[in-house]
């Protein structure tokens, strides 16, 4: 586990993965601590895919590939602690023997945490180092406690307020797939209540979404955190039924849909990067003190 702190945060932040699994301020957590009655995850970094693939196979060059639900990056122990200043953490996994069994590509992917003030920056590179396009997506999961006074409250005293006026409609899944069926979920307003039932049906995910930042706002306690993702088109949210967390889950990609050819050049959301291109992304998170 590696720490960071400055005088409003200190963080916590796994080697498997680099996942973050703390984030506290004046005293109380503010993210979801993984307990396994509801969800064990706690913030993991999807990449090289967001979601699920059809049949957890995708085809690239004639060949078959497989990779379980959100990609590899988030149970690798191979991950490799590159750099620690005063203000930032910065991990690295490069490709290896083992990641192109099912992925063959030659990469670096870079995951930075710094501290500035009450907010946390969250940043990903990937760099190409193969002599072919590199195919891929990221995104991100992190889970807040819907309550910091009482931590095991479930989500329903809450709800999401968009910095911009919605009407969105939500992509309803089929066995973690995209389906054919679409849901409305804000007409010309800026808040979601999270109610008791919201997340019956898996995860509310939102293609078209003008805001790039989103609160999330408990009824009696306020603002708990904000995060800002302006180089994310997608966005997830998700909760198990009643449970004491929320996941804001910015994404680059998204699963596959029902339909889906599952070439990869073809999948929906993937990204591509030219021979010795660099992409960069990042979000922030915001903790209201």
């Amino acid at each position: 586990m590696h720490t960071l702190e400055n005088d409003f945060l200190k963080i916590a932040v796994k080697n498997t993965g680099a996942e973050l699994s703390s984030l506290v301020a004046n005293g109380k957590e503010y993210l979801w601590q993984g307990d396994t009655r509801f969800w064990g995850g706690q913030a993991p970094i999807l990449f090289p895919f967001v979601g699920k693939l059809k049949n957890n196979t995708y085809f690239y060059k004639g060949q078959s590939y497989s990779l379980s639900q959100h990609g590899f990056f988030r149970r690798s122990n191979s991950v490799a602690l590159t750099e620690k200043t005063k203000d930032k953490l910065t991990f690295s996994l490069e490709s290896n023997e083992e990641t192109k069994k099912n992925y063959p590509f030659d990469f670096e992917f870079t995951t930075s945490y710094e501290l500035k003030k009450n907010s946390l920056i969250i940043a990903h590179t990937v760099v190409n180092k193969g002599k072919e396009i590199l195919y891929f997506s990221l995104g991100e999961h992190p889970a807040f406690h819907c309550s910091l006074q009482n931590p095991e409250e479930s989500y329903d005293q809450c709800h999401l307020r968009f910095e911009k006026e919605e009407t969105a409609e939500i992509h309803l899944l089929h066995q973690g797939l995209i389906g054919t069926k679409t849901a409305n979920l804000l007409k010309n307003s800026n808040r979601l209540d999270l109610h008791s039932t919201i997340f019956e049906n898996d995860a509310l995910v939102l293609k078209k979404v003008k805001s790039k930042k989103v609160t999330l706002i408990h009824e009696e306690e306020g603002k708990l955190v904000t995060l800002t993702y302006p180089d994310f088109p997608f966005l997830g949210i998700w909760s198990k039924p009643n449970a004491p967390f929320v996941c804001i889950e910015p994404w680059l990609g998204i699963a596959d849909s029902i339909h889906a050819t599952q070439k990869l050049e073809e999948k929906e959301g993937i990204l591509s990067l030219d021979p010795g291109k660099t992409f960069n992304c990042s979000y922030n998170i915001e903790v209201h003190l």
